[in-house]
């Protein structure tokens, strides 16, 4: 359904951190930089400015050397400093982006990942920037992270009634665009 795996999204690396493996931060950087790239761009529109939300998140994470139970916590974590940071930044600067960029974030995807998924993922990640703000958010973690409408309640500070209206607007909203584009919404 996502982008690509991310069923260890950075957790067991950041536990083998905690424990002093220095080369488990490098992987850790590896495993979560895209996906906070791609969370922090559906906020701030420039993806210079959401590589560096995502590498201040990910030095606020290992600076606070939190410890988590699970996996879903951790990563409901990490996305969460990283909405707060984009929001931050926001705050201090407004900036419009070119489509390039956005088709330059996609091209450095997993090679794992296959051709025509790939196609579809870039094909709807670039038709959901047109939607509004909060659209491109909780589609972006729900279809791209994979996480629940329970987690993206939390991520995004929402009561699950507002994040399950949101979401169902932004999925039709979505849908409405692809078939306005003359794209055939029941192949994505």
């Amino acid at each position: 359904k996502g982008v690509r795996d991310l069923t260890n999204l950075g957790f067991e690396n950041y536990c083998r951190y905690l424990r002093g493996d220095e080369e488990a931060l490098t992987e850790l950087v590896k495993s979560c930089s895209e996906p906070l790239i791609r969370f922090a761009y559906c906020y701030v529109q420039d993806s210079t400015a959401a590589e560096e939300i995502m590498e201040d998140a990910i030095v606020a994470l290992i600076m606070k050397r939190k410890r988590f139970d699970n996996e879903a916590n951790f990563r409901s974590y990490l996305f969460k400093i990283t909405r707060n940071m984009a929001i931050d930044h926001l705050r201090k600067w407004r900036r419009s982006v070119a489509l390039e960029d956005v088709q330059n974030i996609l091209l450095t995807e997993d090679m794992e990942t296959s051709y025509s998924r790939r196609e579809s993922n870039e094909l709807i990640y670039i038709q959901m920037q047109s939607l509004p703000e909060q659209y491109r958010q909780i589609l972006h973690l729900t279809y791209f992270e994979e996480f629940s409408l329970k987690q993206a309640s939390m991520i995004m500070g929402k009561s699950m009634k507002q994040v399950y209206n949101l979401h169902a607007r932004a999925k039709e909203a979505l849908k409405q665009h692809l078939i306005k584009e003359g794209l055939n919404y029941e192949e994505l």
